[in-house]
């Protein structure tokens, strides 16, 4: 479920300090001026475009508590959730709306939010709803989203949608997950996204949404968005890592603080980037002659220059990150003992069957990437 409604947003500090007068700095988000839209604002209208999404107007939203924002950040990802919710089985469209309902008045409410947190809501009967105001006409134009509250770090750059239902041991139903793609399919057309820019909740934030059933069917997910928009296989990339950076915490920044701890950097493996990471990160940048970015971002290079190669007989600090990220995603026979035993082993080939690749237990970088949370080319080949 979506955690946090006010938090640092990409880039946010930096672009301001850098005397960024195309953006301002709205609470504590990236946000065009004057694009704030206030409570109360006048209703919207039914999408003529996405008419299958049920807009916060005819599902009955409350109007929001404070100003809705157009973030200054462009859209580079889709993140999904589960809701933490009852697995119901009123699939009515009735019961999608007071679901909508149900799910802004606890964000509002409760959480304290400006709104719904999502941008998008899917009902297990496979209702689309609109979640937090202006996310439908967003989309619409496709150019800068609704900064939303689901998952700290990424509210102003990734479009968040939530699935109804919990989601550890079962499976979403196959008209939630139909749905889901065509929702996916439209975002990724809308925002200029790919199929490899589908990532879970946990990728970026320590829970366990989306599930671990419905993690395990992310691969599948990917390969219907990537089938539905006809992206020819040669534009695959052979790894899309999640690209974490400043003010994105959770159990990959800890998988990065055990690896630059390998590299000779001394940092606590706490999840939390902190500014003395920001320092690791910047100097293993610049001495292996990667771009060092003001926000630290953590991109594909870094990931590839970082991660070292491991087989059974591997020990330390980079087996502890993998048996980390194992044993939250499922494997609960793995243990972070830096030592690669048969359970790790197991569990790694596991994960290598799940995205396509070869099962021999050794820990390349596209093994790397799965286990972080990434996509590889195999995994559209299944």
């Amino acid at each position: 479920m979506a955690v946090h409604e006010h938090e640092v947003d990409r880039r946010t500090l930096f672009k301001v300090g850098l005397g960024g007068a195309v953006a301002a700095v709205v609470g504590t988000e990236l946000a065009f001026p004057g694009a704030a839209h206030a409570a109360g604002a006048a209703p919207e209208t039914p999408s003529a475009e996405f008419p299958w999404i049920i807009d916060c107007d005819t599902w009955g939203a409350r109007p929001p508590s404070s100003p809705i924002q157009i973030t200054g950040n462009a859209t580079n990802k889709i993140i999904l959730h589960h809701m933490a919710f009852p697995n119901v089985t009123d699939y009515s469209r009735d019961h999608a709306i007071q679901l909508a309902k149900d799910c802004q008045n606890l964000h509002m409410d409760t959480n304290g939010w400006a709104d719904t947190g999502q941008h998008f809501t899917v009902s297990r009967g496979g209702y689309v709803l609109e979640g937090r105001h202006q996310s439908l006409s967003t989309l619409e134009t496709g150019e800068h989203q609704v900064i939303a509250a689901h998952c700290p770090g990424e509210n102003g750059n990734a479009i968040g949608i939530e699935n109804e239902g919990t989601y550890i041991t079962e499976t979403p139903p196959e008209a939630l997950l139909d749905s889901l793609v065509e929702l996916c399919v439209a975002v990724c057309r809308q925002f200029g996204l790919n199929a490899w820019d589908i990532f879970g909740h946990w990728d970026f934030y320590t829970t366990d949404c989306p599930g671990i059933a419905f993690y395990a069917q992310f691969p599948m997910v990917r390969r219907r968005v990537l089938k539905a928009m006809h992206t020819p296989h040669a534009q695959i990339p052979a790894r899309r890592w999640p690209d974490i950076w400043r003010f994105v915490d959770g159990p990959v920044v800890e998988v990065a603080q055990y690896l630059l701890d390998n590299a000779g950097y001394a940092l606590a493996t706490d999840g939390n980037f902190g500014l003395d990471m920001n320092d690791a990160v910047a100097d293993f940048q610049t001495t292996h002659g990667i771009p060092v970015t003001a926000d630290c971002t953590f991109d594909a290079t870094t990931w590839e220059a970082l991660a070292p190669l491991l087989d059974k007989h591997a020990t330390g600090l980079p087996v502890s990150a993998l048996q980390l990220m194992l044993s939250r995603k499922g494997y609960g026979d793995v243990t972070v003992s830096g030592s690669y035993d048969h359970a790790t082993m197991k569990a790694v080939q596991g994960m290598q069957r799940l995205h396509g690749l070869t099962p021999d237990g050794k820990v390349d970088l596209s093994t790397w990437c799965v286990v972080v949370g990434g996509s590889v080319r195999e995994a559209f080949d299944c």
